[in-house]
């Protein structure tokens, strides 16, 4: 047995003990030596304990997490260190607040800088790495909640309460400050500790119900929008019970962040908003944060119903949804109650005329989609992204992989031409661009044995923590697929200036600042110190044999980066 004192280290790890964490992601730092301490004892002792792994960048940390809790779809613990390494990792952690992924993000303070009794904290807290007023209030406007333990006594209950917290809709990150004083303090193991369940769920009052349900029996062309359906559990099957047996067209708009419904439902009409906002008759805005652009833009004639369990977001600066009618409640039971209620009132020959008209657009919507990538594929002196994009879909339909997007200007791309089939086929990169490969690693470790294909644009792969990046992907064995779509320019910030200064001096003199990527190195060269395989393509002769070694690599165990020059 190894020596037993029990301090607030122990409390910390009994806490996300009971919050059900089975991961916990840590950039180091000199805090977290209670922390430490109890793991160890606790492996020493062959006590059941979360897994531990340790990362070199706070962004890969915050990213692996928010990865991992995408597909799982549980509480995620995480140890930065002090201010700075909550600074450094901040965008991760806006990240996973967009995303709406729950973890414990926790840092520390010293309290007492040397001066007080008990152990001494260290001279670097005196020095440099406190702020005034203590790190909780720096977490706050990028948090759901930020708060400090300042005692070992409420220690555990607060990580608790923190956990249930960020469990909750809308689900995020919370932030807790664990002054190492109060780490370092012993402590007595918490009476009646038990395991945290899993958050309530509610559906909206029946009668609520019924009036959506009336509104639906008598549309000729009701719409669903939809950006984050999929992100509820049982969300991709509900929404697509109701659109299939009701006739009801789904829109995934641009902004859209995680698979909603699969590519080839008859139910699926694309992603242009504009094309049918003024048609519609009802438009069903299912947990669509952000449905329209310009905000003020609504639709001509439709009743509009907001169906989301928390509406409102409140860490959405401007929000606005124009809703007639709302139901708040869980989104599988509510969208389960309301197709139940629908098909009471609707009559089948209504029903049987949308989902004609529905399964006219998906078809014309396909054969568009259809002739873009025969054009595409047509080319053979440069590699088109749409061409890559198909290419990639031929290997996410075979391996059943999941695809994690990172690009700007070939999103749209990637999400038409790539696509999804399934639930948590897709995800989206939310937040600032450079969180990426973290994101893709910490869904490869949830899947598990499934494919994990990361696409991403030269100047966001820039973005990224590389070398720490594809050192976790080797250190934690979470092999993953790596494209880069090479255009040796930030596009999208051509684009912007472009739209505000359509004839100005730029395009004058052709003098685009902010663009030129031209002088980067080979991408692809930053795993060969790890051993993975690398590979430089731009000639589309030669695409399908690297992509197949490609997959070969990753399916052999080892993370795959692919530099491909694309021709815009």
């Amino acid at each position: 047995m190894s020596e037993q004192k029990y301090d607030g280290g122990e409390l910390l790890i009994e806490a996300f003990d009971d919050l059900g964490v089975d991961v916990i992601f840590c950039s180091s730092g000199s805090e977290w030596a209670p922390a430490w301490e109890a793991l160890a004892r606790r492996q020493a002792d062959g006590v059941p304990t979360p897994r531990y792994i340790d990362l070199m960048h706070e962004t890969v940390a915050v990213g692996m997490a928010t990865g991992y809790g995408l597909v799982t779809r549980r509480v995620q613990a995480v140890l930065l260190h002090a201010t700075p390494g909550l600074l450094q990792g901040s965008m991760a952690v806006h990240g996973a607040l967009l995303a709406g992924v729950g973890m414990v993000v926790t840092s520390s303070e010293s309290t007492t800088y040397g001066d007080g009794p008990g152990q001494d904290p260290g001279g670097q807290w005196y020095r440099n790495l406190s702020i005034v007023g203590g790190t909780h209030p720096v977490a706050a406007p990028w948090s759901k909640w930020s708060n400090q333990a300042a005692s070992v006594h409420t220690l555990y209950e607060f990580v608790k309460r923190a956990g249930e917290m960020a469990a909750r809709q809308p689900t995020g990150p919370v932030y807790m400050n664990l002054p190492l004083e109060v780490l370092l303090e012993d402590a007595q193991r918490p009476e009646g500790g038990k395991k945290v369940v899993a958050r309530g769920r509610r559906v909206s009052v029946p009668e609520d119900i019924a009036a959506v349900a009336d509104l639906l029996a008598g549309a000729k062309n009701p719409v669903i929008i939809t950006e984050t359906a999929g992100r509820e559990q049982g969300g991709f099957e509900a929404l697509t019970a109701l659109a299939e047996d009701l006739g009801i067209a789904v829109i995934e708009p641009t902004s859209t962040v995680c698979a909603n419904i699969s590519k080839s439902s008859p139910a699926y009409i694309g992603n242009d908003v504009e094309k049918i906002i003024d048609e519609a008759d009802v438009i069903l805005l299912i947990n669509a944060r952000a449905p329209y652009y310009p905000p003020s833009r609504r639709p001509a004639k439709a009743t509009t119903v907001v169906i989301d369990e928390m509406p409102q977001r409140p860490h959405v600066v401007y929000q606005v949804l124009n809703a007639d009618m709302y139901l708040e409640g869980a989104l599988p039971e509510t969208l389960a109650a309301l197709r139940s209620a629908a098909l009471e009132r609707t009559d089948a020959a209504l029903i049987a005329e949308r989902q004609a008209a529905t399964t006219i657009a998906h078809e014309a919507f396909t054969t568009q989609t259809e002739a873009l990538e025969a054009k595409a594929l047509a080319v053979t002196d440069v590699i088109d992204p749409i061409a890559l994009s198909v290419k990639l879909r031929e290997i996410v339909r075979v391996e059943d992989a999941t695809v994690v997007d990172e690009t700007i200007t070939h999103g749209r791309l990637v999400q038409r031409h790539i696509g999804w089939e399934r639930p948590d086929g897709f995800f989206y990169v939310q937040g600032g661009l450079g969180q990426g490969i973290a994101v893709a690693l910490g869904v490869k470790l949830a899947v598990q044995d499934g494919f994990v294909l990361y696409t991403v644009g030269d100047g966001a792969f820039l973005y990224n923590p590389i070398v720490q990046s594809l050192m976790a992907a080797k250190d934690t064995d979470t092999p993953a697929l790596i494209v880069i779509y090479n255009n040796k320019k930030y596009l999208s910030m051509k684009m912007n200036h472009l739209r505000f200064y359509p004839q100005g001096s730029a395009v004058q003199t052709d003098n685009h600042l902010g663009v030129d990527l031209s002088t980067q190195p080979a991408l692809s060269e930053f795993a060969a110190p790890f051993d993975m395989y690398h590979a430089e393509v731009d000639d589309p002769a030669e695409l399908d044999r690297v992509l197949a070694e490609a997959v070969a690599a990753v399916k052999g165990g080892t993370t795959a980066v692919l530099n491909v020059a694309v021709s815009r």
